[in-house]
């Protein structure tokens, strides 16, 4: 698409204000067209401009972030990317964020100088590219907007048009685990995923969800709290079984071995040549080179193409791909790469994906 896409950047700092417009504004598709300096003055301008995407900060005097996002939510409801600080009090209001409704975060350091700019401009600006310009975004913000039961005169937002099929059921029983890849928008489908899967459910499950450290703490102890089954940031030498299910630490890898009892993870900075860390390849590869059998994988919302190697590996090795369809992700990137490489045996709803793959497990 060539539309100019429009953006509020909303921060109490005047050097973030300036530094985040000059990394957007980089790119001749992206126009900051106001900027305020905390989340009163920010949805003023907001109601009088209806841009496309908001950057919005958490920790600012007056109306904080969380606040004024709830009301932008209530009334307007649009992409907010927050900016968020590298603690783990700031993982947590990330969290809380993303839950009233964010499609996701930067991290604030990021937007500072560093030797590593020109990657860190780029990754900004991708980011609110595809937030921008998806076309599956309605689907949240509709949900969002009755939870909150929004004012009927507000504008109207069309419903993504969501198929659903009745969950598949296979004679598969011969599945070893579940590894599941998922980036952008993936915090917000893991909580509407995961606690719907019982306690019962037969397979181990590992994740890698694209996040900083601290913040993969934090999102696990928040889903422990809403699931039926234990839900935790993976540690060096546990073993992976049914009932357990195993985030990969930001900022490291999480990968397997056999010890003779079974599985276990271990957590480590190599290979530090990939693109992200955790890296879902990384993950999938190492599990279907470990386990003595077939594999379930599932590949869920995001940027890029990582994971797709390695649900390459699992689909030759007789396992099967799971893939969320692009009318639920916040990002059409991961699981594209799955369907347009003919991996996915099936491509599902994310309300969908629970009884899917309890079926599936199950066999």
């Amino acid at each position: 698409m060539n539309r100019t896409i429009s953006v509020i950047v909303i921060d109490d700092s005047a050097f973030m204000r300036k530094s985040l417009s000059m990394m957007l504004e980089a790119d001749p598709q992206i126009k900051v067209v106001a900027t305020a300096r905390d989340g009163r003055e920010g949805i003023e301008k907001i109601r009088a401009l209806r841009p496309d995407l908001v950057t919005l900060d958490i920790e600012m005097p007056g109306m904080d972030g969380l606040t004024a996002l709830r009301i932008i939510m209530k009334e307007m409801p649009l992409p907010v990317l927050m900016v968020s600080s590298l603690t783990n009090d700031g993982a947590q209001a990330t969290l809380d964020a993303l839950d009233l409704g964010a499609v996701d975060f930067i991290p604030k350091e990021l937007s500072y100088v560093s030797l590593n700019i020109v990657k860190i401009k780029e990754e900004l600006i991708a980011k609110v590219k595809h937030i921008a310009l998806s076309r599956s975004l309605s689907y949240r913000l509709q949900r969002i907007r009755a939870a909150a039961g929004a004012d009927a005169a507000a504008p109207a937002v069309r419903p993504a048009r969501v198929k659903s099929a009745p969950p598949p059921r296979t004679s598969r029983t011969d599945l070893q685990a579940l590894v599941i890849g998922v980036s952008t928008g993936g915090p917000y489908a893991l909580m509407r995923m995961l606690p719907q899967l019982p306690a019962s459910f037969p397979l181990g499950i590992a994740i890698v969800q694209h996040m900083p450290p601290k913040f993969t703490q934090s999102m696990a102890e928040r889903l422990n709290g809403m699931s039926h089954l234990q839900v935790k940031e993976a540690e060096n030498g546990e073993p992976l079984g049914p009932g357990k299910v195993l985030i990969a630490p930001g900022g490291q890898h999480l990968v397997f071995a056999a010890n003779g009892h079974g599985v276990i993870v271990h957590c480590t900075t190599e290979p530090s040549t990939t693109l992200y860390r955790p890296s879902a390849d990384v993950m999938m590869l190492s599990a279907a080179a470990t386990f003595r059998g077939p594999l379930l994988g599932l590949i869920m919302t995001g940027m890029g193409k990582d994971g797709l190697e390695g649900l390459r590996l699992i689909k030759r090795q007789g396992g099967v791909v799971i893939a969320q369809d692009e009318e639920s992700c916040v990002v059409y990137g991961m699981p594209k790469a799955a369907v347009d490489d003919g991996l996915a045996d099936y491509v599902v709803p994310l309300d969908d994906i629970p009884g899917t793959l309890e079926n599936i497990a199950r066999g």
